[in-house]
């Protein structure tokens, strides 16, 4: 029965942009598909793992910056997805060489590290505190 009822959202999400006229709603649910999987990751992380998510938050930032300026200089959608991708495996796999040496408080506090250095740079690294405006709309 769990596995119909699966089904049938899958199908009525997938047929949500030929019911729904406008982009405005096609937008607000591909937002909240995007912030459902953000949540099931950090259930996966904290819920089933037992690891502490701070720096979380920080990758998905990285990839909505990156999908950001990437669509600023004038790609497609599928360029945007798989570059902003790109950049936020490299992001993570610099932070997980460094986050992942410690095991228990060391953990946590290179996770706190990965989420400080993510969420510092709008002040520290030229360009970045540019775009962040941009994004705001200012």
């Amino acid at each position: 029965m769990r596995r119909l009822a699966a089904i049938v959202a899958l199908v009525v999400l997938a047929a949500l942009p030929l019911w729904v006229s406008g982009t405005y709603y096609v937008n607000i649910a591909s937002q909240i598909l995007l912030y459902a999987i953000f949540a099931l990751g950090v259930n996966v992380l904290a819920g089933h793992a037992g690891l502490v998510t701070l720096g979380h938050a920080g990758l998905f930032g990285i990839a909505a910056y990156a999908a950001a300026k990437i669509m600023n200089a004038g790609y497609g959608h599928l360029t945007v997805a798989t570059g902003a991708l790109a950049v936020t495996l490299v992001v993570a796999a610099v932070f997980a060489v460094l986050a992942l040496r410690g095991t228990g408080l060391g953990f946590v506090l290179g996770a706190i590290f990965v989420a400080i250095v993510v969420f510092m740079p709008e002040g520290l690294v030229p360009g970045v505190a540019r775009l962040a405006r941009r994004a705001r709309g200012r």
